[in-house]
């Protein structure tokens, strides 16, 4: 696979450049078109910074949101181009659209060192169709607009969509300096971690995450279950669980996998139990045992934090992924921040799963350097982790 490395010694002044970024940033919702954590728009910088500073003519482009194929104002990337600006301290032009008029016109008169961000590319059905032909057509028009491709997207490297694998079939491509940490970093944890190896996992619902726990369970020696599909874990071994959270289809696989495990899940002693979903609501720490049939669980408890903080501790590698409490309200934060703190003390190596794991991170104001890696790519990171072949990564090895 070639490297961005690569292809500026190979010199870019004066030549076109398709970035496939991952600018896919949160807004606030109280506040429509402020960006509410732009850490996905700052991992790509070191590549457009590279690529500006060698005097290429930089084409950006990334999705946003899931848009149904055509324009839709609510999806617009104007504000990212905005704020990717103000990151670079250079002016970002702005297509208002794909593969049109304005940014045909935009690719044709960018100087060199100059940045342009295409609108979102779901807006455009070729992006994500499953038909090759729509998709190859779609990616045959991006590919017009550049000399080379850059894939730095890691968060949509397990999507095979126009922009992440079929440009790359068009174009010399080479991987972005993101790309490459992301795929060294997670073939360390799934190949060769240094034990002892304890993973953290959190989330929703067990369905999600089942394939990693599965490809996971033989090679650690610990894996701690929070989040809300715990409670899926706790009903298998025979606890109620209120108004938890519950997949009931999954309570016999949650049986099995604590079998094969023989004692190496960890699952929460307590919980913090609310009436309902939210922040206002009356709360109460319980065992986990005994949770009330009027009640629902929301975050770990104290003395389920200091049980993963225990496991936690001696470990030498540590992957997280998935929060372990609804840590966007404040009564229901302490046990994804306890964990996360846990996870920067420990000697050793430690990744964050992206998704709702980075968030958190930033949410809760915690020191990102004090991790040894964050990942842009939640569901990437997890599908590579499976052993899953990823599209976009693939490509570029092609």
């Amino acid at each position: 696979m070639k490297t961005l490395d690569d292809l500026l010694g190979e010199g870019v002044s004066g030549r076109r450049v398709f970035v496939r970024a991952d600018l896919n940033v949160p807004f606030d919702k109280a506040n429509p078109g402020v960006i509410s954590d732009d850490g996905r728009a700052r991992a790509v910088l070191p590549t457009l910074i590279a690529l500006r500073d060698a005097g290429a003519k930089v084409i950006v482009a990334s999705h946003l949101g899931r848009p149904k194929g055509a324009p839709d104002p609510k999806f617009t990337l104007a504000p990212v181009a905005t704020r990717l600006g103000e990151l670079l301290g250079s002016d970002v032009i702005f297509a208002e659209d794909t593969v049109g008029a304005d940014a045909q016109a935009k690719v044709e008169a960018l100087a060199d060192g100059q940045v342009l961000l295409l609108e979102n590319l779901r807006f455009n059905e070729g992006e994500t169709s499953k038909d090759d032909a729509v998709r190859g057509a779609f990616a045959d028009e991006l590919a017009t607009f550049a000399d080379y491709y850059v894939d730095d997207a890691f968060g949509a490297v397990h999507r095979k969509h126009a922009s992440v694998y079929d440009v790359a079939a068009r174009l010399p491509h080479y991987a972005g300096g993101l790309v490459v940490k992301e795929v060294e970093v997670l073939r360390k944890v799934s190949e060769t971690p240094e034990k002892p190896y304890v993973v953290v996992l959190g989330g929703s619902k067990v369905s999600d995450k089942l394939a990693v726990i599965q490809a996971l369970l033989p090679k650690v020696d610990k894996l701690l279950v929070g989040g809300g599909m715990c409670f899926t874990f706790l009903k298998a071994q025979g606890f109620e669980v209120g108004k938890s959270l519950l997949e009931d289809e999954m309570v016999s696989v949650c049986a099995d996998l604590l079998e094969q495990a023989q004692g190496r899940i960890v699952l929460p002693v307590d919980v913090v139990a609310a009436t309902e979903f939210s922040a206002d609501a009356q709360h109460d720490v319980v065992e986990a045992s005994a949770i009330p049939a009027d009640r629902l669980g929301l975050d770990i408890g104290p003395k389920s934090t200091e049980l993963f903080a225990s496991a936690i501790a001696g470990a030498k590698t540590v992957f997280w992924n998935g929060p372990m409490g609804v840590f966007e309200l404040a009564p229901f934060a302490a046990g994804t921040r306890g964990v996360a703190e846990a996870i920067t003390k420990i000697d050793g190596f430690s990744v964050v799963g992206g998704g709702d794991s980075a968030a958190a991170v930033r949410t809760l104001g915690l020191d990102e350097t004090a991790f040894g890696h964050i990942s842009t790519g939640g569901g990437a990171s997890l599908e590579y982790l499976e052993g899953k072949t990823l599209p976009g990564v693939s490509a570029l090895e092609k």
